[in-house]
C-alpha cells in the first residue's frame, strides 16, 4: 500500500507539487487517494492525507474512518493528524519523519495522545528510503532552479 502512496506523490511530482501521497484503506482496498496539491488550488489544507481522507468518507458516507488504515509517504502534519484523530482512523503508516512539522513521532505526539478520544496505532519508516530520496531530490530540483534563476538575473543587470 506504501506503493500506491508513493504512486500518488509521483503524482503531486508531476505537477511540481512538494512529492507527498497518501492512501487510505479498508477491507485490503484503497478507498482514498490523495497527493499534494496546495500550490495549484492555492489552499492550505490541500495535503495528501486531507485528500485521500476525504475521498474515503465520501466513499463510504460517512465521516467515520474506525476500520481504515491510512499509508502516507510523510510523516503527517499538526493538520492532518487532527483529521486522522478525528475520523478516528485505526493505524497510520508512514514513511520519512518530517523533523520541521511532523507531529506524529518529531515534535509532537498527537496520534498517541491519551488525553484526545482516539489513540491511532503508527508504524514509521515503511519504505523510508523511497519516500525520504523522493523528497530530497525534489527540494535538490528547487534550489538548483532557484540558484540558476538568480544566476540569470544577475547576468542580465
Amino acid at each position: 500500500m506504501m506503493r500506491a502512496a508513493l504512486a500518488e506523490a509521483r503524482q503531486a511530482e508531476v505537477l511540481n507539487e512538494v512529492p507527498i501521497g497518501a492512501v487510505v484503506v479498508k477491507d485490503g482496498q484503497i478507498i482514498g487517494r490523495g497527493h499534494n496539491m496546495r500550490e495549484r488550488f492555492q489552499d492550505v489544507t490541500y495535503h495528501a492525507e486531507m485528500l485521500a481522507i476525504m475521498e474515503a468518507c465520501e466513499k463510504l458516507h460517512s465521516w467515520r474512518l474506525e476500520d481504515c488504515d491510512l499509508y502516507v509517504t510523510l510523516e503527517p502534519c499538526i493538520m492532518c493528524s487532527g483529521a486522522i484523530v478525528n475520523a478516528r482512523i485505526k493505524n497510520v503508516y508512514y514513511g520519512a519523519s518530517d523533523p520541521k512539522a511532523g507531529a506524529v513521532d518529531s515534535l509532537y505526539h498527537l496520534l498517541n495522545d491519551s488525553r484526545l478520544n482516539h489513540q491511532v496505532n503508527v508504524t514509521s519508516g515503511v519504505l523510508q528510503g523511497e519516500c525520504s530520496q523522493m523528497l530530497k531530490n525534489f527540494f535538490r530540483e528547487i534550489r538548483r532552479q532557484k540558484k540558476a534563476a538568480r544566476k540569470k538575473r544577475r547576468a542580465k543587470d
